[in-house]
């Protein structure tokens, strides 16, 4: 046993998907600990937030300003609240009043801002210009002005007695706020999605779940599929014709067919984690047969197996003792493969709506499922589906290289 398990951590595709596959587990148990809370509560109001670290606006006014004059502060303001848009649309206005713009650079704000203040006027206007655009045009001139003269904002509050607002403070463009200081921060490392949660707890909740359909797959489909191989290896005769006849049944339909075909036959409020996995089990066990009854039959006429035969000994005594020690490392491979396409099996259902309820616990599948059905992929919120679909990839990665290399310390055939 020692030297089995010094040969199989001595794999180098072995160790490296083991390391993967542990280090995914302990994003997995540590992550809850340092962040723990519901991975399903709805914490912000907007979909898809951005990543990053989000600070109450209210404390931060009510928080200790300290002055500091960085010499680049203003540009920076000016670039960030000058859009895209905007820019484009001050191109536009230089072309219409034919402003020689052949040197200017877009994204060079300085120089867009200095050929606008000396150029614009609010009087000019292109003939068939329509006054919905003029008016456009005065309020981006208007919006740049303030940009650039705005040292102040003014806080306000409304008094209770006679209903206007007073002044209560002000903020000058030179105040800055410690966030240590903050009372109400919050970082997100990957934003909110379309409901507003938490994306990086829900993914690490995600993953326990996604990881224990798949080993409730596996050894569901492992088990019937060692033991009917098993007795149709050993057995033979008209037990080995029965077996094989329903799992050529079963081979001809497309697993995945059948997979959405029970799924959709369970109502949703019945569709929990476990009743997936177990369908995923029962869909996914025929190519296990098949192989573990082609390895008995090498096995069945074997010496020792035979003397196990002249000595009396029970069926189940000689499978378990005699047959099934010589196909372990087999039926382990063939385990690992099948908790790889149960996760994978999970996450095609749960895309197609099919998967376990939403209201319980996120799964892979689910997550994708409500990135794609809020279109995430094509407004720009790649972190509600990319770190999703790296997941499934790294959990399915791992999992085929350690198989991977159990193969080449079993097979000799593969063997350095």
């Amino acid at each position: 046993m020692k030297n089995t398990l010094r040969q199989i951590f001595h794999s180098p595709k072995f160790v490296g998907g083991f390391v993967i596959f542990v280090a995914i587990l302990l994003l997995m148990i540590i992550y809850p600990l340092i962040n723990p809370g519901d991975p399903l509560e709805m914490i912000g109001v907007n979909t898809f937030a951005k990543p990053g670290t989000y600070v109450s606006l209210y404390d931060a006014t009510k928080a200790k300003y300290e002055p500091m004059r960085l010499t680049d502060a203003d540009d920076k303001r000016l670039d960030a609240y000058l859009s895209a848009e905007d820019r484009v649309a001050m191109i536009e206005w230089f072309d219409l009043a034919s402003v020689d713009i052949s040197n200017l650079d877009m994204e060079d704000t300085d120089a867009l801002l200095e050929l606008w203040n000396d150029n614009y006027d609010p009087a000019f206007k292109v003939k068939g210009m329509t006054k919905a655009k003029v008016n456009y045009f005065r309020r981006l001139n208007n919006s740049i002005q303030e940009l650039q003269s705005a040292d102040i904002i003014v806080l306000a509050d409304t008094n209770e007695e006679t209903g206007e607002l007073e002044e209560t403070g002000q903020v000058n463009k030179t105040d800055y706020v410690n966030v240590n200081s903050v009372v109400n921060v919050k970082f997100l490392p990957l934003g909110t999605d379309n409901f507003g949660r938490d994306v990086l707890k829900e993914l690490v909740s995600a993953i326990g779940t996604s990881i224990m359909i798949g080993l409730l797959a596996g050894c569901v489909a492992t088990l019937i599929g060692l033991t009917l191989g098993l007795l149709s290896g050993y057995v033979g005769g008209i037990v080995d014709d029965i077996i094989m006849f329903v799992t050529n049944v079963f081979t001809v339909i497309p697993s995945f067919v059948l997979l959405i075909l029970i799924t959709y036959s369970i109502s949703q409020e019945q569709r929990g984690a476990a009743v997936v996995a177990t369908v995923i089990g029962l869909t996914s066990w025929t190519w296990t047969t098949r192989s573990v009854r082609s390895q008995v039959i090498s096995l069945r006429n074997r010496d020792h197996v035979n003397l196990s035969k002249l000595s009396g000994h029970s069926l189940p005594r000689i499978i378990l003792t005699d047959i099934l020690p010589y196909i372990a490392s087999y039926v382990v491979m063939a385990f690992i493969l099948q908790v790889s396409s149960g996760i994978l099996a999970e996450a095609q259902i749960s895309m197609l709506g099919l998967g376990p309820k939403m209201t319980e616990v996120p799964t892979l599948g689910l997550m994708m499922n409500w990135a794609m059905l809020y279109s995430a992929h094509t407004n720009g919120s790649w972190w509600a589906y990319f770190p999703v679909i790296l997941t499934i990839a790294l959990i399915s990665f791992s999992l085929n290289l350690m198989n991977t290399g159990l193969d080449q310390v079993f097979n000799p055939t593969l063997r350095d």
